[in-house]
């Protein structure tokens, strides 16, 4: 089966010594994205600057707005807008990926679902680690350091834990089943996307807008939450919370919800609108 067309969409904000990790490693991809959309929440003359001096393999497109606050849903409708490819993949800046990331999302795809992955939460020195070490060799060391690794503060070690895509474990995956969309490491068609109207842009804080909200839409006009875990790893890089309440995010879902508002009334169809006037 021929493998879709792929723009992987990265959230940034600013940040790129994680960035140059990420993409440094995406050379040991067994298959590259076709192209790699830097979705930035602002407009910093560090991430020009770096993003110009940058030389890899795949195209890298820089989707930038204006800095005024906390709009990822914006800069990622900016993304999916303009993605010239079919199947879209969407992780955040600091998450860097197993080698066969890309690969199994793409085996995986399906009109009719979205695909929803975990990640490896790292404490601060195998993060500082995976700064250093080629990919390959660090995907080796977390499997075999695992008491060097937990005494390192290591969130969720269980989803490092690389199984092999085959018919078997694709099915026994799919019937663990996965708790939802992590807006960190999810893919589907463009077009799928497109039919909730991409992220809805009254969500002006992190959390809930650029994962729950998506998972009820979805499932609202049918389309299927299927699990990849296990299959495209994550390595989250360690860094302090900033950690605000999500519960005023709750309560706009919630009221979408009861309102059954699938598609968004604020997303890219309006965004464009506005582009446009």
């Amino acid at each position: 089966m021929e493998l879709p067309k792929t723009s992987l969409i990265i959230s940034v904000y600013k940040n790129t010594k994680n960035l140059k990790v990420i993409l440094d490693s995406l050379a040991y991809q067994t298959v590259l994205p076709d192209e790699v959309i830097i979705s930035e929440d602002g407009n910093s003359l560090e991430m020009k600057s770096f993003l110009d001096e940058y030389s890899g393999d795949i195209p890298l497109v820089h989707s930038t707005q204006e800095d005024i606050g906390w709009q990822k849903n914006k800069a990622l409708n900016n993304a999916v807008i303009s993605a010239k490819y079919e199947y879209l993949i969407f992780i955040d800046g600091d998450c860097v990926l197993h080698n066969k990331f890309i690969k199994n999302h793409q085996a995986l795809a399906h009109s009719n679902h979205i695909l929803a992955g975990k990640r490896v939460k790292l404490g601060p020195k195998y993060s500082d680690l995976l700064f250093n070490t080629p990919l390959p060799e660090f995907q080796r060391k977390i499997i075999t350091d695992i008491n060097a690794i937990f005494k390192d503060d290591v969130r969720f070690y269980e989803e490092a834990l690389y199984i092999p895509l085959n018919p078997i474990t694709r099915t026994i995956i799919r019937k663990l089943g996965i708790s939802g969309i992590k807006g960190c490491n999810f893919s589907c068609y463009k077009s799928t996307i497109l039919a909730i109207n991409g992220f809805d842009e009254d969500f002006i804080t992190p959390a809930v807008g650029e994962d729950h909200d998506l998972e009820w839409r979805f499932k609202g006009l049918g389309y299927e939450i299927v699990s990849i875990k296990h299959f495209a790893i994550q390595y989250h890089l360690y860094h302090k919370q900033n950690w605000t309440s999500s519960e005023e995010n709750f309560k706009l879902s919630r009221k979408k919800e009861r309102a059954k508002t699938y598609v968004c009334l604020n997303g890219i169809k309006e965004h464009k609108q506005s582009i446009d006037s």
